[in-house]
């Protein structure tokens, strides 16, 4: 697998990430140790947690994978932190003491005494300061490597990177990660711009719309999906909308066209926008993530590509004229 490298930094990383937020709870450990076998089989290197994933279960399993199939040297571990689920409710605490907390869990879940790219899993109502004051103790105590953030809209992207970079000594973040998709276009607005301008790199979550692109409600809600399950119904609900079915459609009709499954002319068109680093696939089994590897040598059509910005909600202002 192509490799790309994470903005400005020196990091390097898959173009396509694996993502483990079901693991541990909707992925067992046998499938997810068939997952990271066949992804870093296919030349993936990029895999995504955070302390907040099934309580933590989620590193604890990653971290117990890496270990027996021996692949510390091969995968880039990318962590979170400052969201958890406490006493049944959802929290963001981005305060110094939290965020530290959080980072030794994880370095104990996953055993190993660094963490390559952590992230502040989102914007909290501690002083910014004092969050990424968090980030540069961890760098400097050799706990984290590289640093970014994830869920910031445009404006506190570019004000976290602007604060990293107004002093000798602050460490420059290397990445952002957001929600992008055919169905979730925001991020063009400001946060793909302002990831530009600092020269941070682009990780997509839920690239696949949170499967609704593979077309798999088009006729109602399949037993096994997301949608079926207590715990992520909501979290599918906002796109199965009339909307939404219109872009899926015409995601369904490219595929049938260029004889690709609408997963993988979702993904393609994700991975290969303008600015875009990794996307990060939340596969819970080897038979998800199998097609979503297939593409690796695939490309979409420019007219295919632009024909699919216009249904989805228009032209991408960065994506280069023919």
């Amino acid at each position: 697998m192509e490799t790309r490298a994470v903005g400005a930094s020196g990091l390097r990383v898959s173009r396509l990430g694996l993502g483990t937020m079901t693991w541990a709870r909707d992925t067992t450990p046998e499938q997810a140790r068939s997952l990271l076998e066949m992804f870093v089989e296919a030349g993936g290197t990029l895999v995504d947690t955070a302390a907040a994933y099934g309580a933590g279960d989620a590193e604890r399993l990653l971290g117990t994978l890496v270990a027996e199939l021996g692949l510390q040297d091969d995968v880039v571990i990318a962590s979170k932190a400052g969201f958890a689920v406490r006493r049944g409710e959802r929290i963001v605490d981005t305060s110094r003491r939290a965020l530290l907390r959080d980072l030794e869990g994880s370095l104990t879940r996953l055993g190993t005494d660094h963490i390559d790219l952590w992230q502040l899993h989102a914007w909290g109502e501690a002083p910014l300061a004092e969050s990424l004051d968090a980030v540069d103790q961890a760098i400097s105590r050799g706990m984290v490597r590289y640093a970014g953030i994830s869920n910031f809209v445009g404006w506190q992207t570019a004000q976290a990177a602007t604060w990293q970079l107004a002093l000798p000594g602050r460490t420059p973040l290397s990445s952002v990660q957001v929600e992008y998709s055919l169905l979730a276009r925001r991020a063009e607005v400001e946060v793909l711009p302002a990831a530009a301008a600092f020269g941070l790199g682009v990780f997509p979550w839920s690239p696949l719309g949170r499967g609704v692109l593979t077309g798999q409600y088009r006729s109602g809600t399949p037993r096994g999906s997301r949608a079926a399950t207590e715990h992520f119904a909501w979290f599918v609900e906002p796109y199965l909308e009339p909307r939404s079915r219109g872009v899926v459609e015409a995601v369904v009709r490219a595929a049938e066209g260029l004889d690709l499954l609408p997963l993988q002319v979702a993904l393609l068109w994700v991975r290969d926008a303008p600015g875009v680093t990794a996307p990060l696939l939340g596969a819970r089994t080897a038979g998800q993530l199998a097609p979503a590897l297939a593409v690796e040598d695939q490309t979409l059509p420019y007219e295919i590509a632009s024909a699919l910005d216009d249904v989805s909600g228009g032209p991408n202002a960065a994506r280069p004229a023919r």
